[in-house]
C-alpha cells in the first residue's frame, strides 16, 4: 500500500511516497520536490502534484497534505489560502485525501469548518518522527526558508505557540533558512579588511549564496531562485555576496567575500541558537533532534553552541528524506488516519 504525503510550502512542494505492508510497517520511501513559488504560480499546483507522483500515481491509495503556502502573498488572508490549496488538492485526486491540522488529520469537510487549523501546521507531521527518536527532546527543522523549534515531552509535541505569529513570539519559529533568507535580514554590518561595513538593504544575496560560497551545500541543493537571475555557480554566489557591501569581484578578493560569508553564517546560527535556548531553558530539555536541509549546518551547529546533545534524523531516514521530513510525517499520519476509518 502506497500513500503520498505532500508538504506544500510557499516556495517548494515536497513529496514522500511511503509504501506500507499490511501491518503498517514502512517498506520503502521515495522522496521528491518541486520549486513552485505560490506567490505567482499557484495555478500550477494541481499539475505539479500529479507530475511529482509520476509512475506511482496509479498505485497511490490515499493522499495526505500539510502546508505553509497559505502565507503566500497571492492570498489576501490565510483562510483564502487554505481553502484554495485544499480545493486544488481535492479536485486533483479521486482517492481519500486528508489534511494535517493542529489537532490531527482532517477530511475536506472538516477543513471547511475550521480552515485556520491547517495554517502552517506541517511541524505537527514532523514531531512524531522526532518523538520516535526520543520522547523528550526539541525538534529543530531548518528548511529553505524557516526553522521550526518544537519541544516534545513524553512523546508528544508541547509547543506553546500554535499559529506562526504565536510561534514567532515563543521562539518556536525563526524566519531564517538554508536558501531563501535575504542576508540583509541576518546582519546589518559585516567585517571587511579590519573595518565594519554597513550592508545594503537590497535583495542582493540570500543564505544559499553564503552556504554555497562556504561549501556548506552542494549546487544541487540550491533549488531556489537566485536574486539576480544568474546561475548558481560558486563564482556567481561570491559576486552576489560582494554586492551586499555595494562591491563586486573587481573591488573585493575572494578572501574578502569569504570573510563576509563566514560572519553572516555565524550570525545566522547564533540567531537560531538564541531561540533554541529560549525553548530548551523554558522546557528544561537538553536533547535536540535536527532535520531538514540545514540540519547539519544550522540546526546542529546552534545546538552545539549551547552545549546541547544533538541527534540528526538521518539516523532513521536518508538525508534526502530528512529534507522532506514533513512530507514523510504527513504520509505516516495519513496511514494512521486511514486505519482509524476502517
Amino acid at each position: 500500500m502506497k500513500i503520498a504525503g505532500f508538504d506544500i510550502g510557499g516556495a517548494n512542494t515536497d513529496l514522500a511516497v511511503v509504501e506500507f505492508d499490511i501491518e503498517g510497517k514502512i517498506i520503502n520511501i521515495r522522496s521528491d520536490y518541486r520549486y513552485l513559488p505560490m506567490w505567482n504560480k499557484k495555478h500550477e499546483l494541481g499539475s505539479a502534484l500529479i507530475d511529482l507522483l509520476g509512475s506511482d500515481l496509479d498505485e497511490i491509495v490515499a493522499v495526505g497534505v500539510s502546508m505553509t503556502a497559505e502565507l503566500a502573498d497571492s492570498y489576501q488572508n490565510k483562510t483564502e489560502g487554505v481553502m484554495d490549496i485544499t480545493s486544488i488538492v481535492k479536485k486533483s485526486f479521486d482517492i481519500p485525501v486528508g489534511f494535517v491540522g493542529l489537532n490531527g488529520m482532517k477530511n475536506y469537510r472538516e477543513v471547511k469548518n475550521s480552515p485556520l487549523d491547517l495554517a502552517a501546521a506541517n511541524w505537527i507531521a514532523t514531531a512524531p518522527l522526532a518523538a520516535y527518536m526520543s520522547p523528550d527532546c526539541v525538534l529543530i527543522d531548518t528548511g529553505s526558508t524557516t526553522t521550526d523549534i518544537i519541544p516534545i515531552k513524553n512523546g508528544k509535541e508541547c509547543a506553546r505557540g500554535r499559529s506562526d505569529l504565536e510561534r514567532l513570539i515563543t521562539g518556536e519559529l525563526v524566519y531564517t533558512g538554508t536558501l531563501r533568507t535575504n542576508v540583509a535580514t541576518i546582519v546589518d554590518k559585516v567585517p571587511l579588511k579590519n573595518e565594519w561595513v554597513r550592508v545594503a538593504s537590497e535583495l542582493f544575496a540570500v543564505s544559499a549564496d553564503v552556504h554555497m560560497a562556504l561549501g556548506n551545500i552542494a549546487p544541487a541543493d540550491y533549488t531556489s531562485q537566485t536574486p539576480d537571475g544568474g546561475d548558481r555557480s560558486r563564482e556567481n554566489c561570491l559576486l552576489r555576496l560582494s554586492r551586499v557591501v555595494c562591491g563586486d569581484l573587481d573591488l573585493l578578493s575572494e578572501d574578502d567575500v569569504l570573510e563576509i560569508a563566514r560572519h553572516i553564517y555565524r550570525i545566522q546560527v547564533e540567531k537560531v541558537a538564541e531561540a533554541l535556548k529560549e525553548v530548551t531553558d523554558r522546557e528544561n530539555l537538553n536533547l535536540v533532534v535536527a532535520t531538514g536541509l540545514g540540519m547539519n549546518i544550522i540546526g546542529s551547529k546552534a545546538a552545539e553552541i549551547l552545549g546541547l546533545e544533538v541527534k540528526t534524523m538521518d539516523e532513521i531516514l536518508t538525508r534526502e528524506e530528512c529534507v522532506v521530513a514533513p512530507a514523510v510525517g504527513t504520509a505516516l499520519l495519513m496511514e494512521k488516519f486511514m486505519r482509524k476509518k476502517e
